[in-house]
């Protein structure tokens, strides 16, 4: 079981509340072939709709005195946030036919709702990363959060200088009191899958045909309750980093290898939370071709053995996980 505190995946929070029915079947759908999904830590909402947290905003003063001198009281100030889920649906309805045809019913029907699987899967990383408040049936991902090179945050945005076809990396400290994924109160893990059995579906042309349907839903959402957990390399040329020729391409990696460096250390602490990098597969690559250069020790790449079983080949910078996450795109909005 993958734990940090009292955080679980979804996959193992899954198997605990519903350890023989169906939600730890989709849940191990949605996992597979996500590295943010797969990785990402999550904690039971306090809310219906999400989680209430108390963030502290300022420290208790502390004094120097004399003797016989007294000491003003003094306390920390905080504010109270609520991070709110979505609701991520899908729905499957195949023709009867083509089910009957198979011979068998329960597997031909898992293996197509595993295209709806990746669907969502997909949809959720991109709004763990890219989800904004403009949109209100989404939940507000990372991007919008760490998006200034100025401001309160500012510290944990650090800027690679590229101007166009850019991405970003993100060092994620996942942890109890610091970034993790959140569900709804009393749900089972977010995951609700209704098997609606045979209906009564529609063509393009509004004609009714036999069909067996699913539908699947998700409640999630994320919660950044300490934004110092939470780093992020933004303005990354890659067309720069994917030079075949000349300095470009070396100077390029090198440089987000030192800011890789820079995000471990503006990270709070690395003590008590699970840290993972998240690249696209642009980064990867490269950070891969670094690894071969035995010259640049600090990427390296080790066998793992996942949850499923399967054993992978880990990059890892500095000891930190590096995960590959597709929807981190390579064509971000300059951050300034």
């Amino acid at each position: 079981m993958a734990t940090i505190g009292t955080l679980k995946t979804l996959l193992d929070w899954a198997k605990e509340i519903d350890p023989d029915g169906s939600t730890s079947v989709v849940a191990e759908l949605l996992s597979q072939s996500n590295g943010l999904v797969r990785t990402m830590m999550l904690q039971e909402g306090n809310l219906p709709t999400g989680h209430r947290i108390t963030q502290r905003t300022g420290l208790p003063t502390s004094y120097w005195r004399l003797m016989n001198q007294g000491t003003p009281s003094s306390k920390a100030t905080t504010a109270q946030v609520d991070e709110q889920v979505g609701t991520l649906t899908s729905r499957s309805e195949i023709d009867r036919k083509i089910v009957d045809l198979n011979g068998n019913t329960s597997q031909y029907r898992l293996s197509q709702a595993s295209a709806h699987m990746e669907s969502m899967n997909q949809e959720m990383a991109g709004t763990v990363l890219y989800g904004t408040a403009s949109n209100p049936e989404e939940f507000v991902g990372l991007a919008p959060r760490y998006s200034s090179l100025s401001g309160a945050i500012a510290s944990n945005v650090l800027s690679a200088g590229g101007t166009t076809n850019l991405t970003s990396i993100y060092l994620v400290g996942w942890g109890d009191n610091t970034i993790y994924g959140i569900f709804p109160k009393g749900s089972s893990a977010g995951l609700v899958h209704e098997n609606l059995g045979l209906i009564d579906a529609f063509d393009a042309s509004n004609n009714r045909f036999r069909a067996y349907a699913d539908s699947f839903e998700w409640d999630c959402g994320i919660a950044v309750e300490d934004w110092r957990y939470g780093v992020r390399i933004c303005n990354i040329d890659t067309v720069a980093l994917a030079a075949q020729t000349g300095t470009q391409a070396a100077t390029a990696t090198t440089a987000i290898m030192k800011a890789m460096s820079r995000a471990i250390d503006r990270m709070q602490s690395t003590a008590g939370v699970d840290p993972r990098f998240y690249v696209n597969r642009t980064v990867a690559s490269y950070l891969r071709i670094a690894a071969l250069d035995k010259s640049s020790a600090a990427v390296t790449i080790e066998p793992s053995i996942t949850q499923f079983g399967k054993t992978i080949f880990e990059t890892k910078f500095l000891g930190v996980p590096v995960e590959i996450e597709d929807q981190l795109t390579n064509a971000e909005t300059q951050v300034v």
